[in-house]
């Protein structure tokens, strides 16, 4: 058996992380802890540091991080004033925490569910802009990390093209999130169709499509690419493709939920189209848009719009959301600790998907 993986938890994805410890321990069959303590300080001016409690020569080292989180965990004391943490501080810390180590450590994999900077990895072809993505990748690169684990990125090709020497594992939750759906809301094939919001969506939406065994649709997203209006470039139209869903249980799934507004759009003209229920799976649960688009999803819940939104434990969510009715959380924990555990290992991943596969396939046969 190879030496056993060590995490190192960031404080903006504790909870998640020690649930990772816990699995690690059942799945190596020891009471080991696997965690390294590390502490991230600031100076009164705002400069920052990170200090390794453990000592770290020639262990396998996971540092895990949110960088989407804006709790009370990426908050920091500074000149009189609270400051929140922005993914870039997010991730500053991360390469202080490979600094700390400081090439002591057998390897380094940085597990990075939300994946820093994913939506910003490609250019307009009218427009000279910044690849905050790959520059982000190559910055780990050049740290000498070993490899690095995401879920679910935006542009997965773009950051495997990106890295020369790094090693790139774009998990997906496809299985684990259907499991956690067929044991809470049932299946029937013939009355089920799987929707993607718009053409980059379809990617992720066919392995749901083909393991349920279904149909699945589209909707054409056009965008005013000439203005941007909070941020974005508003929606001009959105034209549905696909089978009728007249009387259908519809699945939309997507990667993220930015504000909101596109997907509750697309689950109202399902709705106009005389789709029986709508259930909505989506890897990050963002709410860009903090109380507006908590309360924008309140709103189309009680109108009946969407039933339920299954998603996962990966990124931070106020815990007010959580309680929602229509809210339901997914945990992944288990299912990271097992990648964690084969890349320790040098297995390969695809075990630990064909696991949760085989699971999806004996649920939808019952």
């Amino acid at each position: 058996m190879s030496r056993e993986p060590r995490l190192i938890i960031m404080p903006n994805i504790q909870k998640f992380g020690d649930l990772v410890n816990e699995h690690l321990k059942v799945i190596r069959d020891d009471s080991h802890d696997k965690r390294i303590a590390i502490h991230l300080d600031r100076f009164s001016n705002a400069e920052g540091k990170a200090t390794l409690r453990d000592d770290v020569i020639g262990e396998k080292i996971f540092i895990l991080s949110d960088v989407g989180n804006y709790g009370e965990e990426s908050c920091y004391y500074s000149r009189g004033r609270i400051y929140m943490k922005s993914p870039d501080d997010h991730f500053q810390d991360i390469k202080r925490v490979i600094s700390a180590i400081d090439g002591r450590a057998k390897s380094i994999h940085v597990v990075t569910p939300l994946l820093y900077e994913s939506r910003q990895d490609k250019k307009p072809k009218d427009l000279d802009e910044s690849l905050d993505c790959k520059e982000g990748l190559i910055d780990l690169e050049t740290r000498n990390v070993d490899g690095i684990i995401t879920l679910d990125a935006h542009n997965p090709v773009v950051c495997q093209n990106t890295l020369r020497k790094t090693t790139f594992d774009n998990l997906l939750p496809t299985y684990v999130l259907l499991k956690e759906f067929l044991l809470s809301e049932g299946f029937q094939r013939d009355k089920t169709i799987v929707i993607a919001p718009d053409k980059g969506a379809v990617s992720r939406a066919i392995p749901f499509a083909n393991i349920l065994g279904v149909d699945i649709g589209m909707f054409h997203k056009r965008r005013d690419y000439s203005k941007v209006i909070n941020g974005k470039n508003p929606l001009v139209e959105h034209k549905y493709l696909g089978e009728d869903v007249f009387g259908k249980n519809v699945i939309i799934v997507d990667d993220m939920i930015a504000s909101g507004e596109s997907v509750l759009d697309v689950a109202s003209e399902l709705k106009k189209k005389g789709a029986k229920r709508i259930d909505i799976m989506e890897t990050f649960p963002l709410f860009t848009d903090g109380e507006k688009s908590i309360h924008r999803f309140n709103d189309a819940f009680k109108h009946g719009i969407f039933n339920t939104l299954y998603t996962t434990n990966v990124t931070y969510v106020p815990e007010d959301v959580k309680r929602e009715k229509w809210y339901h959380e997914v945990d992944l924990s288990n299912y990271f600790a097992r990648v964690i555990n084969a890349v320790s290992n040098e297995e390969s991943l695809i075990p630990v998907d064909e696991e949760e596969k085989e699971k999806v396939k004996k649920l939808i046969k019952k």
